[in-house]
């Protein structure tokens, strides 16, 4: 078929923009708007003739026509026109002819899918060449394959096309096509004006007016669209951007609305009367009465203005229960953003400036847009260097370099490196388990710069630049491995980070490790997050060609190569967060101050330093840009979010209107300062107890704020980070820049335990004596200011207030309510609502919902549907919240759960997703990966409302929630944040809080609790289970599972399944132990349920003692699992609790389960019929069979069948019975050695526990195995020739009793009233004068424990007629010492020998050198294992007397400091402060000594004695120095404390 075309009257290069907006609509026939942007952008016919395809395609227009275009302009300027293939050809759709090229010429689906997207239909398609083809991306032989079946289509029949399985893209029907002809002649103005001004104005024009222009109109979504296009001229003079969203607004709306019911039309319209959330006000109701869809969506469109008036849809849908159709709406909205980016990015590529901006901030600009940037560089030149300062300001993930001198000076990395701090790193330590190469190599913290090809400033064979070849085998592999490790979703969140090629030379050729890189990247990430800025056109070309060649991709559209690298720095170093002009400044001596320089800050990466002048100079005050952020950071914070220092600074700047201050806000300033007076003390804590969401953090930060002047202030940011370190940092902190240190206040937040901070105190104490010389002494103090969250912040205050520390509850005073109401009217005058400020009005509230926020609450979940993902989300966060402080989930996992991973172009589309819950929720910034964005709700108050209304209205329990949690499999893949959300969720379920009257915990977490009452054991075992198969490797869910089963359901053996499970999972000292608790709990059990029985079974006998067996075996293993366990698990178990130790604890719970065991066992047989208790002669029968000194047979018993049964099942025990006294026995000198010797480093409710029970079971002991005096005269006088024997044996049991049977026993008496070591030496020397019946090992330990009790009785009544000569002790003493020899195995005999024999001023033993090597070498055989968690205890000091009272007690000391509470007075031992006071001083001799290589020794003479020093007693460096000090007898040895250096 052919077609003639006549030529044209008036010359192409004569026609006005009209005509050729004509031409293109009646002879073209293009699609409205694509015609209109000619006329936009004043397209008349000179011009016309002058474009090619690139022009048009700038404009915005699709491929398909942008050809068709050309095509038809060809055949003017040719003026004849002939086809070459059918006409059924050109009256296909895009469809159609993606139908034809998967099912006949089959070819690539994403090829077709590519010419769809382009909007090629048939008589597009016609008009194509290869080129064309190859510019879409369609490689040479597939597009000449294409070209070959088209013409081919004149020989062959119309080919069948069947629809395809993929859904329409919704492309309309391509016009017919027609021969080119020339446009009408010129008509009148008025003709004119009236084609360009036509407007819609109701559905019949609107089809006449497209019918003129003869376009094929096809339902409502055309009509619409074709509406739109015909109105250019009033946007256009409003300076508005017109692009193909213009015409789908309207249409996307108008579908929307569709949808509804009449009634929900009326209901959506009555809404948009009353829309106040836009600019524009509200559409008047003359405006909406009577509409349609359509033109209630066309009112919309022109009222608010295309976007504003989808986003009121968005809106309002909610709020009429429209949800779904909501989430379609904002689907459909998210597709058309990104693909008018898409069309509006040709026409941006002439000003690659607003380019490069738009790629680094998505069209905002501040570059905080992306979280991180990863830079990928090649080689450089020395010129280049200093136009790549725009480095120091971005937030660098990572640096991957490929220039193997850029360390070198001159280089790339050593320019970096001059200004911030950069870890230089081989791409092989990217491997290996996660969380451990985040820590290890500092990621987010610190700049990882890594080398991928050579390192030319390290001189070794294997830091050489590789040929291609050698890199691809060498190094490749490693480069493929980091980039897969930084693409991991818990690395770098999926969006949020920035990919950035910076190629300083050109690239060559494929084979280049460069591209090998890029090609790596391209296989783990999209390339929209991959960006290219070349040094100049000639680099980006040939760096476009081969990634286009070898990847199939342009990257035109990411890359900036038109700009110079200055212009590339300048632009960059534009964009915000901007710096503070001034540079950040800290206080200095002799009130000066000095700068904080970006380096030191990078170095110091736990803290989150405040400055003098911190906000200022950041933005111009006196613009609207700083109004409208001050008054979004307000509400932001009154809404419910972290106070940031903003908050204090626009308070302090607006003096009228003051930040509120809590009452004890200047009282503890005032402490803190008093603090600061006292320079002796180089590290003192402060404790600040207060309840979750009462304000506690903001108080100490406001405190922090006033005294920024007065100390040098910063936040702990990362509790991760080695103690030392932290120490090391803060140290730091204190002499930066300074001659003279400058004292640091510390804030300590989100704490839970005051133990991690007693540990802080410790390090920094220890670093800042090593570092700090005496001269500086009065400046060189920390003060730790910790906050502690706690539900009863009264009692550990009351419990703690020895010490520096403070509380506030969630009571306002009358002055604090008063605060808040004036501030609640200045928030009228500056903000909209502050009624909505619901976190302040809580507080305002005395931390009550108020009635009108449960209103909202009930109103907001009304018509709550727990099938829709938000409400999932929503509940979900309410039971977080609820249940666990400061918890949270990351904003990537929220999307993640909403499905909006597309859907990016709006940075708060997440908080709309969840209209009409957002009031409720706030994102805020989580210090954790470098930091990262996570979504909450405002108060936990609110979290409790919201859960409380689930279950009265919904019937909606919190274990319904929770289980929908558990089996959302998505929350527990990777993610960025995924770790610290099953932290919290683990939390929920386990995590016990003390109960608010006290110490005591609760028996679960509050969660379990709740679930028990409402609906028992079969819910809360279906959510352990669940939770189990999620947490697949954390022992605690079936740990905390067997726990719930024995305690609440005595089910026994499903609760042992369990706990073997836990210990499967990991054996330790807590999963062992809970197995042992289980046998232990079935055995009270029994013996409980026994008691209610009338007739007894011997079977039960055999049973409970089985139980008793496997619970010691359990017990004794999870001992000796602590005995050998150097470091306990990181994951959260219920170890802060009733049941374990604190970390910081030494684990003993195996010995206390062992004993609780054995007295069970002792009250079991102690109820059988020849043991029975009511009958003396049984309870001796039971005493001798418990001794081993007589057998079950010749115990007198009846002669039952009963009775026999029971014998021969303790015939079958009898072993493991027998053995029970001496294990209990062992248990208990090792708790005397435990208590007495040894001392927790801080503070910890278990040992006060511990000791309490092991009292308990003591008092038992003496009451089973030691008789009364009664009965031993009883029995004396019946066997007068035992009368002798007996008396040992009575001695022996009173000692015993008496806890003085032992060396560390002997200890505790020391502060008990002098008759009772009267007592016990009589005793001893007793023994000592009658030594028969006893082995050479009771000998020697009871002269040892004689000697003892003889030192203390002359210590304490020196005038009793049992005390001895210091030289018969001395003697004795010696004579001990010739027997043991140095290789005893306890340090007794060698703690009496320093006792005895330590030096005088005027007489030296050469022999104490030698016992106090022994007394080291034995007590660390026998107590290096508790040395680990503990210190030893001084129980002896050197005083200033001669002889025996040279020795003064410690609780002779303790007694000068009666009015000192005991735990204020234990805190001054712990940290040392006990030697400032003046009774000290006045009653201890200072020894003079010598520090050597680190060892302390004391000097008498030319005796030199090495001695422990104290914790934190000396400074690092190895210096040599004279020093004096106090000097204290512990277990393990002469201990120096309060050292002193003389210069």
């Amino acid at each position: 078929m052919s077609h003639s075309a006549s030529k044209p009257p008036t010359p192409i290069e004569e026609w006005t923009k009209e005509e050729v907006h004509e031409w293109l609509m009646t002879q073209v026939k293009v699609h409205p708007s694509y015609a209109n942007k000619f006329l936009e952008e004043e397209v008349s016919g000179d011009y016309l003739i002058a474009f090619d395809k690139k022009d048009i395609l700038d404009l915005g227009i699709k491929h398909g026509p942008a050809v068709k275009i050309l095509s038809y302009l060809e055949r003017l300027k040719q003026g004849k026109y002939e086809s070459q293939y059918p006409e059924y050809v050109e009256k296909w759709t895009t469809e159609q002819v993606k139908q034809w090229l998967l099912q006949h010429v089959k070819i690539y689906s994403k090829y077709a899918e590519q010419l769809q997207e382009e909007e090629v239909s048939g008589d597009c398609l016609v008009c194509f060449s290869k080129q064309d083809l190859v510019d879409l991306q369609v490689k040479s032989g597939p597009a000449v394959k294409i070209l070959r079946e088209l013409r081919e289509l004149n020989n062959k029949p119309e080919p069948t096309l069947q629809p395809t399985s993929q859904p329409s893209t919704g492309q309309e029907e391509a016009p017919q096509p027609s021969p080119p002809q020339a446009p009408p002649t010129k008509q009148p103005e008025a003709n004119k004006e009236e084609l360009i001004k036509n407007e819609p104005r109701n559905e019949k024009m609107i089809k006449n007016e497209s019918t003129k222009a003869q376009l094929p109109v096809e339902g409502a979504a055309i009509k619409e669209e074709a509406a739109q296009s015909l109105k250019p001229l009033r946007p256009q003079a409003q300076g508005a951007k017109r692009n193909k969203s213009d015409g789908m607004a309207t249409q996307l709306i108008q579908e929307t609305l569709d949808d509804l019911r009449k009634q929900d039309l009326k209901s959506f319209q009555f809404q948009l009367r009353h829309y106040t959330e836009s600019q524009h006000g509200p559409i008047a109701l003359s405006k909406l009465e009577d509409k349609d869809t359509i033109d209630t969506a066309s009112t919309m469109t022109q009222h608010y203005g295309n976007e504003n008036a989808l986003q009121a849809t968005l809106n309002i849908l909610p709020t009429i229960n429209q949800r779904q159709l909501a989430r379609q709406l904002e689907s459909k909205m998210g597709q058309l953003k990104l693909q008018c980016h898409k069309e509006e990015a040709p026409r941006r590529e002439a000003n690659h400036g607003d380019k490069l901006k738009n790629l680094l901030t998505c069209g905002g600009n501040s570059l905080d847009h992306y979280d991180r940037f990863v830079v990928v560089v090649n080689k450089s030149c020395p010129e280049q260097i200093e136009y790549l300062q725009f480095l120091n300001k971005m937030k660098l993930f990572c640096v991957l370099d490929f220039d193997p001198n850029s360390a070198v000076e001159g280089g790339l990395c050593h320019s970096y490196r001059e200004s911030r701090v950069a870890n230089l790193h081989a791409p092989s330590q990217y491997q290996g388990q996660t969380d451990t190469v985040m820590k290890d190599l500092n990621l987010y913290k610190q700049t990882s710069w890594v080398f991928c090809n050579g390192r030319h400033d390290l001189d070794s064979e294997s830091n050489r630049e590789l040929d291609y070849k050698n890199w691809l085998r060498k190094i490749c592999r490693d480069i493929e491995q980091l980039v897969s490790f930084i693409c991991k979703p818990e690395v770098l969140p999926y969006g949020r980070t920035l990919i950035i090629f910076l190629l300083l030379s050109s690239v060559q050729t494929e084979k280049d490790p460069l591209f090998e890189t890029f090609r790596t990247f391209y296989k783990h990430t999209e390339e929209e997050h991959i960006i290219s800025i070349c040094e100049s056109q000639s680099t980006y070309e040939k760096w476009k060609d081969l990634i286009q060649s070898k990847c199939e991709c342009d990257i035109t559209r990411q890359s900036v190569y038109e700009l110079t690298l200055s212009e590339v720095n300048g632009t960059i170093m534009s964009l915000g967060p901007f710096n503070q002009s001034s540079g950040r400044l800290l206080p200095s001596s002799d009130s000066s101050s000095v700068v904080l320089k970006q380096m030191d800050e990078d170095l110091m990466t736990a803290l989150d330093i405040l400055c003098l002048n911190q906000c200022e100079n950041i933005y111009e005050e006196n613009s609207a840009e700083f109004d409208n952020f001050r008054i979004k950071v307000e509400e932001e914070f009154f809404r419910g979010g972290k106070v940031k220092w903003w908050n204090f600074y626009f308070c302090e700047k607006n003096k009228a209107k003051p930040f509120i201050k809590r009452e004890k806000h200047e009282k503890l300033k005032k402490m803190i300062r008093s603090q600061s007076r006292d320079p002796t003390n180089p590290c003192v804590l402060f404790n600040l107890f207060h309840p979750p969401g009462c304000g506690g953090t903001t108080l100490a930060m406001h405190v922090m704020w006033d005294l920024r002047q007065d100390f040098r202030c910063a936040m702990l940011k990362d509790n991760t980070l080695p103690k030392p370190e932290v120490a090391i940092q803060v140290r730091k902190l204190m002499k930066l820049e300074s001659d003279k240190p400058y004292s640091v206040l510390l804030l300590v937040d989100d704490s839970k335990e005051t133990e991690n901070a007693h540990q802080l105190v410790n390090y920094i104490r220890e670093d800042v004596l090593d570092n700090c010389s005496l001269d500086d002494a009065s400046n060189c103090q920390v003060i730790i200011l910790n906050c502690v969250r706690t539900l009863s912040p009264k009692e550990q205050y009351r419990k703690l207030n020895s010490t520096p520390c403070q509380y506030i509850t969630t009571s306002l005073t009358q002055k604090e309510k008063d605060d808040f109401e004036e501030k609640l009217k200045e928030l009228r005058e500056t903000h909209k609502k502050p009624e909505n400020f619901y976190s302040f009005m809580i507080m305002k509230n005395n931390f009550i919902l108020p009635d009108y926020i449960n209103d909202i609450v009930r109103n907001t979940v009304e018509n709550f549907d727990l099938s829709t993902k938000e409400a999932q989300l929503f509940a979900f966060l309410a039971l977080l919240n609820n249940c666990v402080a400061e918890s949270e989930i990351s904003l990537s996992l929220a999307e993640d759960f909403l499905g909006m991973k597309m859907i990016r172009w709006r940075e708060d589309s997440v908080l709309e997703r969840m209209r009409p819950y957002s009031n409720f929720l706030i994102i805020d910034i989580v210090e954790e990966l470098g930091g990262y964005k996570g979504i909450r709700i405002l108060h936990r108050t609110i979290a409790s409302a919201c859960l409380e209304e689930f279950e009265k209205s919904y019937h909606m329990k919190v274990s319904d929630i929770a289980m929908d949690m558990l089996h959302c499999d998505l929350f527990f893949r990777v993610g960025a944040g995924r770790d610290r959300f099953m932290l919290s969720i683990q939390r929920m379920l386990i995590e016990r809080q003390r109960k608010k009257d006290g110490d005591e915990r609760q028996s679960f977490s509050s969660l379990i609790e709740k679930i028990h009452s409402q609906q028992g054991r079969q819910t809360v075992q279906d959510i352990f289970v669940k939770a189990s198969s999620q947490f697949v490797k954390s022992a605690s869910i079936p740990q905390a599972l067997a726990r719930y089963l024995y305690i609440n359901e005595r089910d026994f053996p499903e609760a042992l399944k369990w706990a073997e499970k836990a210990k499967e999972i990991k054996e330790n000292p807590k999963t062992v132990d809970t197995i042992g608790r289980v046998y232990k709990s079935n055995l009270q059990y029994n013996i409980q349920s026994e008691k209610q029985k009338t007739l007894q079974n011997p079977e039960d006998l055999d049973n409970n003692i089985k139980l008793a067996v496997n619970a010691i075996k359990a017990f004794q293993r999870a001992q000796d699992l602590a005995n050998t366990e150097d470091e306990l698990e990181k994951e959260a178990t219920d170890q802060d609790s009733e049941d374990y130790p604190i970390k910081s604890s030494y684990n003993v719970y195996g010995y206390v389960g062992e004993l609780e065991v054995a007295f069970l066992v002792f009250e079991i047989l102690s109820r059988l019929p020849f043991f029975g208790e009511g009958d003396p002669m049984k309870k001796r029968y039971l005493q001798s069979f418990l001794k081993g000194t007589c057998s079950i047979t010749s115990v007198y018993k009846e002669d039952t069948e009963i009775n026999n049964r029971y014998t021969d099942i303790i015939k079958d025990h009898e072993r493991f019975l027998l053995s029970l006294k001496t294990n209990i026995k062992d248990s208990f000198e090792f708790f005397d050695y435990y208590f007495t010797h040894l001392k927790a480093t801080t503070l910890g409710e278990f040992d006060s526990k511990n000791f309490l029970t092991v009292s308990d079971h003591f008092k038992k002991y003496v009451t089973l195995f030691c008789s009364s005096l009664e009965e031993k005269r009883t029995e004396q006088a019946n066997n007068p020739k035992l009368n002798l024997k007996m008396d040992l044996e009575a001695h022996r049991l009173f000692l015993e009793k008496n806890h003085a049977d032992t060396f560390a026993g002997i200890f505790q008496h020391l502060d008990k009233h002098p008759d009772e070591m009267e007592n016990i030496s009589a005793s001893y020397e007793f023994l000592q004068q009658n030594q028969q019946f006893i082995n050479q090992k009771q000998k020697t330990k009871e002269k040892i424990n004689y000697i003892l009790s003889n030192i203390i009785l002359n210590l304490l009544n020196p005038r009793s007629k049992y005390v001895k000569s210091d030289i018969k002790l001395s003697a004795l003493c010696k004579e001990t010492l010739q027997d043991v020899g140095l290789g005893y195995p306890f340090p007794d005999p060698y703690y009496l020998a320093l006792l005895l024999f330590w030096p005088s001023s005027t007489q030296e033993d050469t022999e104490i050198r030698t016992y106090v090597t022994a007394i080291r070498k034995s007590s660390h055989r026998r107590l290096s294992i508790l040395f680990r968690k503990r210190s030893t205890i001084a129980y002896f000091y050197l005083g200033k007397e001669k002889g025996l009272r040279r020795l003064v007690p410690k609780p002779k000391l303790d007694e000068c400091f009666l009015e000192i509470k005991r735990s204020a007075l234990a805190q001054l031992w712990r940290n040392g402060d006990i030697f400032k006071e003046q009774e000290i001083i006045k009653r201890l001799h200072r020894v003079s000594g010598t520090i050597e290589l680190g060892e302390v020794f004391a000097i008498y003479g030319k005796l030199k004695i090495p001695v422990h020093p104290a914790f934190g007693g000396i400074r690092s460096g190895l210096s040599t120095e004279k020093v004096s000090f106090y000097l204290g007898f512990a277990i393990n040895g002469p201990i120096a404390y309060d050292i002193q250096y003389e210069n």
